[in-house]
């Protein structure tokens, strides 16, 4: 693996019959914690498949850390994955599940049961683990699943929305989980078409919709290549409507608007720099006194509302 590339995919195409999963998708995946987004049927489980070696691509050409995922074993070892749909022994214990699984692929029954067992204690299953699976809630199946992916310490984990089912308790605890493999090292490969609950966990993207790529790479950056779409800033200033009439006056701005409840304006810019100009005029020339600036729209699901709505092709925007 190199230190800008764990998974690169080069015009990469998969159909069923006549049906399309992911059509001509390039792009690089670096390591840490990557978020791959879209709506239901937008072809995130295809990827993630195509990914883990499961399928192989139609078309194209695809990686993982420099080898070709279908039918490799070296990888494998190295590789956990959560798939979407459910698929247990339903009359074993979950403890008796992952523990079983790992023995199929040649652990020692001591090392295999000890693994499981702390896998489950990571996804809080230690209460439920003699309990067998076909009385699981789906979020405990869910919990298991994500269990079985990590139990063998896989250097990358790939989870095929791993929150859906999961009560709030539960998808903090499985974000907490996923923030704290990114802290340690491990890389991470999450669909989800959640947009916001991505964005507490990474700002690396990978944006698809009917099987097309629309945007890779940091939000800030792919926010920042959508030319066409104006930058929304909100700022908190004391005398908010003086600000308003400030930004009026200078030609990158297109719109503003007041709230003076909160003392708050929304300026839209065609210009990002040239707003924070004349956010440094206001502040040292004007003493306006200015408590708050954020920028609106540059968040998961803004951006993916911009993207989608320009329809298929591409914005790459590969973080440095």
């Amino acid at each position: 693996m190199t230190s800008t590339s764990l998974i690169e995919l080069h015009d990469v195409s998969r159909w069923y019959g006549e049906v399309i999963g992911v059509n001509r998708v390039t792009a690089t995946i670096r390591p840490g914690i990557t978020g791959l987004l879209g709506p239901n049927g937008a072809g995130k489980s295809t990827m993630m498949n195509l990914v883990t070696g499961m399928i192989r691509p139609s078309t194209g050409t695809l990686t993982v850390c420099g080898t070709e995922p279908f039918n490799s074993p070296w990888l494998m070892e190295r590789l956990g994955y959560c798939m979407q749909p459910d698929s247990f022994y339903e009359k074993f214990t979950a403890l008796d599940f992952i523990q079983s699984l790992l023995e199929v692929r040649g652990w020692m029954r001591a090392k295999a049961r000890a693994a499981a067992m702390h896998a489950l204690e990571q996804l809080q299953m230690t209460p439920h683990i003699n309990k067998k699976i076909q009385s699981y809630s789906k979020g405990m199946r869910q919990r298991t699943k994500v269990a079985l992916a990590i139990a063998h310490n896989p250097e990358i984990i790939v989870l095929d929305e791993p929150l859906d089912g999961l009560d709030a308790l539960g998808r903090f605890e499985m974000t907490e989980l996923i923030r704290r493999f990114g802290r340690e090292g491990r890389n991470v490969l999450i669909s989800s078409h959640v947009l916001h609950e991505i964005e507490a966990m990474t700002n690396n993207i990978v944006m698809i919709s009917g099987g097309y790529l629309l945007a890779e790479g940091d939000v800030r950056e792919v926010r920042e290549s959508l030319r066409q779409h104006p930058h929304k800033i909100i700022v908190r200033c004391t005398t908010p409507r003086a600000a308003a009439v400030f930004f009026l006056e200078q030609s990158q701005t297109l719109s503003v608007k007041v709230e003076e409840n909160d003392n708050v304006i929304v300026v839209e810019t065609a210009s990002l720099s040239s707003f924070n100009d004349s956010l440094n005029t206001l502040v040292l020339e004007r003493s306006v006194d200015v408590s708050l600036v954020t920028v609106a729209d540059e968040n998961i699901t803004s951006i993916f509302g911009y993207l989608a709505a320009g329809g298929g092709g591409s914005t790459t925007a590969q973080s440095r």
